[in-house]
């Protein structure tokens, strides 16, 4: 079994074919959110340094990809048992980067273990189909091949969830793998790469760079590389999908969101509103499911918003790490000055603002916001129209479940939604009607179990495929279907031990 290379203390290298490398041109600075203090630099790939990792990755592809799915399935297992053994080092990691609370970020990274269990029933994941005698004396059977190298493009506010939805199904499926997190969170994709060696992985078959436009760049347009995923911003996405499209790549590009949420008259509001808050502030808005918009249908307004108030107001906002702490801070003091504009604009475009994060006793130091409620948003106001990706919340209100559902259709995002109800058959309608990826009855969030496939529609996903479930395993592999006559066969000498993968 191979050892984990030591890194060296507060810099976060590339990891090249099993190796950590600390040569560049370029670095960026990697921030504690809740202190706003710099706590590493970070080495910034350029095209040569992707390159690298291409040429790494190609030149471990053809041991890996004819490796028997079992025996990758073996590795998988080990790699699942030290991620449990991890977690809580994960989760830490990802507090002091991204700044949400440790039970969110635990809680992340257990979701995204899911995707490692998923991942280690390959073997039957990727059984062909087979037709006897589909002609005389010919047989057809179809099989499931690697693509190649595969790419992974992540954001920073899932720095273990998100990667784990691509390579862990990637490297099952017998490809190789080269991930790009955000270098803004860039230590837990390290890390994980160290412990996926002391797994047992081959060297070369996980590869990790980091960096700007320039090392995305260097994946998109490298010809070595055969397979793209991507998680962001909607612009990002298209970005993604039309340069990789172009140059005949497989690609998955999952976008933005304004993930709604219905609530009618006869829901148990009480239980809505709870269910809202944390749907809306939790890990401080920063997640692409999260519910940044509520549709108040009739008579459920203004109760509903009174209760929204007062349970945004009784949030808790401090360090990450802190014990009692409901939100933490922004990833970064651009995101949050960001964030704050995007209040103003409400205020200016005519909003009710019913609570204002601004105003808000928060720690002074880090990059922290309170929570901000508007009530009374019209579509055309930004605040609605645009991704905030941050702690504020929006109410719009609707008559019936016709202009409910009307209003969510209209919207170009189509990740998420949620219907609050007690009526079967409206539920029923909502979700046969809306026309949007993942739908919740009475669940704020409803990110489906990693053996169910998570995406979006519309200006939400770019490609044909999902993440994780079944859809990942089209995604990384091709199909290949063999007809067969043999017309002639020789018998075989008899065995008379048990036969074994060996």
């Amino acid at each position: 079994m191979n050892k984990p290379a030591e890194l060296e203390i507060g810099a976060v290298p590339v990891w090249i074919d099993g190796k950590p490398l600390a040569s560049a041109r370029r670095f960026g600075e990697v921030f504690n959110p809740a202190t706003g203090q710099i706590t590493k630099r970070v080495v910034f790939a350029d095209a040569s340094i992707v390159d690298s990792a291409v040429r790494a990755a190609g030149a471990a592809l053809p041991a890996w990809r004819d490796t028997p799915p079992l025996r990758r399935a073996r590795v998988m297992q080990k790699f699942l048992h030290l991620l449990q053994t991890h977690q809580k080092d994960l989760a830490r990691i990802v507090t002091e980067e991204h700044g949400k609370t440790l039970p969110d970020a635990m809680g992340s990274v257990q979701r995204g273990i899911e995707v490692v269990e998923f991942a280690c029933g390959i073997p039957h994941l990727l059984k062909g189909e087979y037709a006897e005698n589909v002609g005389t004396q010919v047989d057809t059977h179809s099989v499931r091949q690697p693509v190649g190298v595969c790419a992974g493009i992540t954001p920073f506010n899932f720095p273990v969830m998100v990667p784990l939805w691509m390579f862990p199904m990637a490297i099952a499926c017998g490809n190789t793998f080269i991930l790009k997190p955000s270098e803004k969170v860039p230590s837990a994709s390290l890390r994980m790469a160290q412990l996926f060696q002391e797994a047992g992985l081959p060297d070369g078959v996980l590869n990790v760079v980091h960096g700007d436009k320039e090392a995305v760049d260097g994946i998109l347009n490298h010809p070595g590389i055969h397979a793209v995923s991507f998680v962001g911003s909607t612009p990002i996405a298209k970005y993604i999908y039309e340069t990789c499209a172009k140059q005949g790549k497989r690609v998955q590009a999952l976008g933005g969101a304004k993930n709604h949420a219905v609530v009618l008259p006869d829901a148990d509001l009480e239980f809505a509103a709870d269910a809202l808050i944390g749907a809306a502030y939790g890990s401080a808005g920063e997640r692409c499911m999260a519910i940044s918009a509520v549709v108040a249908v009739g008579a459920a307004g203004d109760p509903l918003v009174k209760l929204l108030e007062k349970k945004a107001k009784a949030i808790k906002v401090g360090a990450g790490d802190a014990s009692g702490i409901d939100m933490g801070p922004l990833v970064t003091a651009q995101h949050r000055d960001k964030v704050a504009g995007y209040v103003e604009a409400g205020v200016k475009e005519g909003a009710k603002l019913v609570l204002d994060g601004r105003a808000q006793p928060i720690p002074e130091e880090g990059f922290f916001l309170g929570t901000s409620l508007f009530d009374h948003v019209k579509p055309q106001m930004s605040i609605y129209t645009d991704e905030i990706f941050g702690p504020v919340l929006v109410v719009l209100r609707a008559q019936t479940l016709d202009e409910a559902i009307s209003l969510v259709n209209r919207n170009p995002y189509a990740n998420g939604t949620a219907i609050f109800t007690e009526s079967g058959g409206a539920a029923r309608r909502f979700e046969n009607e809306i026309q949007v990826g993942m739908v919740g009855v009475n669940v704020p969030i409803p990110v489906p179990v990693a053996f169910f496939s998570f995406g979006g529609w519309k200006s939400s996903l770019f490609g044909d495929l999902h993440v994780h479930g079944a859809e990942s395993v089209k995604f990384y592999t091709r199909t290949k279907v063999v007809t067969t006559r043999w017309p002639h066969q020789d018998t075989p000498a008899p065995g008379f031990h048990m036969p074994t993968l060996g």
